[in-house]
């Protein structure tokens, strides 16, 4: 039975909708269940909902056969995945921001950088050769330059409606952000079959 991994938070429902469309159906309202586990009403396929940060990493080490998830995650983690497909949902930008108007630097050597994206952020900087500290942080990134914690934030922006009401703006996008179908490596081929009736029902 292939096993999909789906990350709980804005890509749950149109995941859902998207397995519902290629005939994977669940009896149970998985939307207000509490359970992380459930089977499909055709008993041959099995979702399991877990953090959106933890989706590539439960597909790679093969608790999963294959997942849902977005290409942000997929860069920051650097999982080793076969990704078939593009998906056509989850739009968003992983952006560099400030506080409107402000230095970048704000008058520090190293630019200070809050973020839950520290490999992404990193290399862009290292990629440029400018001096860095990321400050990792787990929500509410937005408030970094406001309270004086960072120069600078790297974060996920769909609308970008948070960042202005905060009196950010965007200084550079380093990445565009969509959903993904993700394979398992050995799934991939000991599970050949099923993942592809699987890959060609979404399609």
């Amino acid at each position: 039975m292939p096993v999909i991994a789906l990350a709980k938070g804005r890509l749950l429902e149109p995941s859902l909708a998207l397995l519902a469309s290629a005939g994977i159906r669940f009896s149970e309202d998985v939307l207000k269940s509490r359970r992380l586990i459930f089977d499909a009403e055709d008993s041959r396929h099995r979702i399991v909902l877990v953090k959106p940060a933890d989706v590539a990493t439960y597909v790679e080490y093969g608790a999963a056969d294959a997942g849902i998830v977005g290409r942000d995650v997929l860069l920051e983690s650097g999982a080793d995945l076969v990704q078939p497909l593009t998906l056509d949902f989850g739009y968003c930008r992983i952006v560099i921001a400030r506080l409107r108007g402000a230095e970048e630097t704000n008058g520090h050597a190293t630019i200070r950088v809050a973020t839950k994206y520290p490999r992404i952020t990193m290399d862009h900087f290292n990629s440029r050769g400018t001096p860095v500290e990321i400050i990792p942080l787990a929500g509410s990134i937005e408030l970094g330059p406001l309270v004086g914690l960072s120069d600078l934030i790297v974060d996920l922006v769909e609308s970008g409606r948070t960042l202005a009401e905060n009196g950010l703006e965007v200084v550079e996008v380093l990445a565009e952000s969509s959903a993904r179908f993700v394979v398992n490596r050995a799934a991939y081929q000991v599970k050949r079959a099923q993942i592809r009736d699987i890959i060609q029902a979404l399609e």
